[in-house]
This record gives structure tokens, sequence and C-alpha cells, in this order.
């Protein structure tokens, strides 16, 4: 009787430990490798700290606070939040959404973002005179000898002190990406942010550059 006692808890454990590791990996795998755990984690980059929730950290080994050289976030767009259960198709992808921001924050490279690139850099790898893109935006073909293959350049307020200049996957590659068009800023000294988002918001890039900018200003608790 003992025996048969002891062997009943055994399997009682066991099945307690079935159940609980059954739900979490459950959740686990709906979860698909997000979070939506709006905890905050301060990462350091340099000599700026982020705060950020860990459900906008795209990646599950970086969803703590500390140092690191360089930090992926997503944000939906135009809610410029993180992962949620609501969100989850949008996250997902599912019926081929395309209204996620891939956001990386590191050191700068370059002494100038895109936008000061423009003039000594872009001028000189593009050629022909542009032509119209969606939202006043002028696209430019890149020079074989650019080394931007496949890609071209998209200006707006060109005439401006700061230009929105990002580049942009073309055909097929384009089609494929889920956020073909990159742009890089300065956000602070010593802290750049690379931004990527969908083909189908070039049109509405004035707004989704100043929510980038407004999102990252918020995300930031050092200088800017």
């Amino acid at each position: 009787m003992a025996r048969v006692f002891v062997a009943f808890l055994v399997l009682a454990a066991l099945s307690a430990i079935i159940s609980v590791a059954g739900k979490w990996w459950g959740r686990s795998i709906a979860l698909a490798g997000h979070s939506d755990d709006t905890t905050i984690r301060e990462v350091v980059i340099g000599n700026n700290v982020l705060a950020v929730p860990a459900n906008m950290i795209r990646f599950e080994t970086a969803r703590r606070s500390g140092v690191t050289a360089r930090l992926d976030l997503y944000a939906r767009w135009p809610q410029m939040d993180g992962y949620s259960n609501d969100a989850r198709d949008d996250f997902n992808h599912a019926g081929n959404t395309r209204n996620i921001l891939f956001l990386s924050f590191d050191e700068p490279i370059m002494s100038r973002d895109m936008s000061g690139r423009f003039e000594p850099i872009y001028r000189a790898l593009i050629e022909g005179e542009g032509r119209a893109g969606p939202g006043g935006l002028t696209v430019y073909r890149f020079s074989e000898k650019s080394g931007y293959v496949d890609e071209v350049l998209v200006v707006g307020d060109e005439d401006g002190p700061a230009p929105f200049v990002a580049r942009c996957l073309s055909g097929p590659a384009a089609r494929e990406s889920l956020a073909p068009c990159e742009r890089d800023i300065h956000i602070a000294d010593g802290l750049n942010l690379t931004y990527r988002m969908p083909g189908e918001l070039a049109g509405s890039w004035r707004e989704v550059d100043a929510a980038v900018k407004k999102m990252a200003a918020g995300l930031l608790q050092t200088g800017q």
C-alpha cells in the first residue's frame, strides 16, 4: 500500500508538472517569439539610456535591462505600440498586412545621418532627373557604379535644410520585403536610429518620420 501511495503521489506530481509545462509551452507557441509584457527595460547604448517596454523589443534575448551595442524594436503603425493580443495579426502579418515599423538603435558609424549625406554623398551616386513618387517624394535611380543594386533613393523636401532621405528596394525584392524602405537619423549625441517601413507607407512619410522621432524622444532618458 505504501508503494502504491508513493507511486500515486509521483504520478500526481508528474501530471501537475506536465500541465504547467503544457500551458507555458502552449502560450510560448501562441506568442511565436513575441511578448505582451509591458515591463520597462532600461537599456544603455554608449552614453545614452533608453526606457523601452519589453513588448516593443523584437528579440527575446534582448528583453532585459543592461548595456548593449544595438537594440532592435518594432512598432505598429499608426498606434506606435508594441505587441499585444489585440495586435497579434498585425505583428504576424496575417492576411499580408504590412504596417509594422522596424527600428534599430546603435552608436553612429558616420558623422552625418541620411539627410546630411544627401548632398555630399548620395547626390553623386544618383542619375537622371528623378520621377514623382507618392506624397511629394522624388524617386532617383542609383548609377550602376554606386553599389546599390536593386535600390532607389527617395527624397522629400529636397530644398529644405534637412530633407527626408531613404533608400528603398525596388522590383521583386521590394514586393517580397515586409519593410523595403530604410532611413537613419541621429537622435542624440552618440545615438543613431535606423528605421524600416513598408512601401505602402511611403505616401505618409511625413507622418511616419514625425511619429518615429516622437517615439524615440519618449524612449530616450538622456539628453537629446
